[in-house]
């Protein structure tokens, strides 16, 4: 049995929306509490505090009657939150992500956690704790255990996303063995022929872009006008404006994330046998001031992952290549390296007079890779 996250968008009323922003607020607030324990004792240098010591304290804070707003929402929430932020230290002294960062109320992902043991679900409703009953806009499947149940906010909905058994899903393959090459220019290459568009460079996004950059600079100029002194003051007009521009940036990663979802759908349902896919360093490429703006619309790490986990749903074998092994430099008809091959050429051309797409040449070399093995 493999999980499988469903996300589901719920409709609360104007007074459970109120709930929803206090619970919203109230991890984010156990976040930054614990992060804030957490610097002050590493800089005195006493060891790592455990998330268990810290849910205790917390405990403890409630029973004061300045932190007695903390049980006008569910336990559950503060303790999940400073679990997390001691999942993110543990991941950075692994040196797998970077060091935890305190949570903003303006730039941070509004969400929490809800206890999976007291979620209910009825006809097209879901029971969130401290909240009721909530209507929902499909049914959530029923008689199934729930895993990490979230409730979050894009800038227009609130949405519940929970994990479920999903039964192993067995194919038939072939025998084929694809070779991926991303890129900016396309999104993908495959070794078959298949390309996949860059989304970017369609009118559609292009015109999101132009709208959102102009509403961006009227938001500067605002702010300058109804500057006083070093502080700057947001009126009612920045406040529309900005809502605006929050809306806009919905539209175009739902756009985004949409493509990249049915590029990984049209991939895997070609049953090849394995997939290989280059390990890029989008670290790396994002210090490049000139593409960095290109390399995070494309969001290839999203495609990897994608496509990395609906193989592991049917069976397909995945490789990560080496970033180091130059598919693109590599002549797939007689091996030979140019090594003088610069980004800007997009004809490969070889001296055993091969003459091919520069981003088809890799993908091919990264089959050639795995069936090389």
């Amino acid at each position: 049995m493999k999980l499988k996250a469903i996300k589901i968008r719920i409709k609360p009323t104007p007074e459970q929306e109120k709930q929803l922003w206090k619970s919203v607020g109230t991890a984010r607030w156990a976040y930054n509490w614990a992060l804030d324990k957490q610097i002050k004792n590493y800089k005195e240098g006493n060891k790592f505090i455990s998330d268990n010591i810290l849910r205790k304290e917390i405990t403890q804070l409630k029973k004061t009657e300045e932190f007695s707003w903390l049980s006008e929402v569910s336990n559950n929430i503060c303790k999940q939150a400073i679990k997390d932020l001691c999942s993110a230290y543990k991941r950075f002294f692994k040196g797998h992500s970077k060091q935890p960062k305190f949570k903003s109320r303006k730039k941070s992902k509004p969400s929490f956690y809800n206890d999976n043991g007291k979620l209910k679900t009825k006809n097209k409703l879901v029971l969130i704790e401290k909240v009721g009953w909530i209507k929902t806009s499909e049914q959530i499947p029923m008689n199934v255990k729930y895993k990490n149940p979230r409730i979050s906010y894009d800038n227009k909905y609130w949405y519940l996303s929970v994990a479920i058994d999903r039964e192993n899903i067995e194919l038939e393959l072939t025998d084929e063995v694809l070779g991926i090459d991303v890129g900016i220019s396309e999104l993908a290459i495959c070794s078959d022929g298949q390309r996949f568009k860059n989304i970017n460079k369609t009118s559609k996004v292009k015109r999101l872009e132009k709208h959102k950059h102009k509403l961006q600079r009227q938001v500067s100029r605002k702010y300058q006008i109804n500057k006083e002194g070093n502080r700057f003051v947001k009126t009612s007009n920045i406040i529309k404006l900005e809502k605006k521009i929050k809306l806009i940036q919905r539209k175009l990663n739902n756009i985004r994330q949409n493509h990249i979802f049915q590029t990984a759908n049209t991939i895997v349902k070609t049953k090849p046998c394995v997939i290989a896919l280059e390990d890029l360093n989008i670290t790396g490429m994002m210090k490049n001031k000139h593409l960095s703006k290109a390399i995070q619309n494309q969001k290839l790490y999203e495609l990897k992952r994608v496509i990395q986990y609906k193989c592991e749903w049917l069976g397909i074998k995945f490789i990560s290549v080496d970033r180091f092994f130059p598919s693109s430099k590599t002549c797939s008809e007689c091996g030979q390296i140019n090594k003088k091959l610069k980004l800007s050429d997009r004809l490969y051309e070889c001296e055993c007079s091969l003459e091919m797409d520069r981003d088809l040449n890799a993908a091919i070399n990264l089959k050639q890779y795995v069936i090389n093995i």
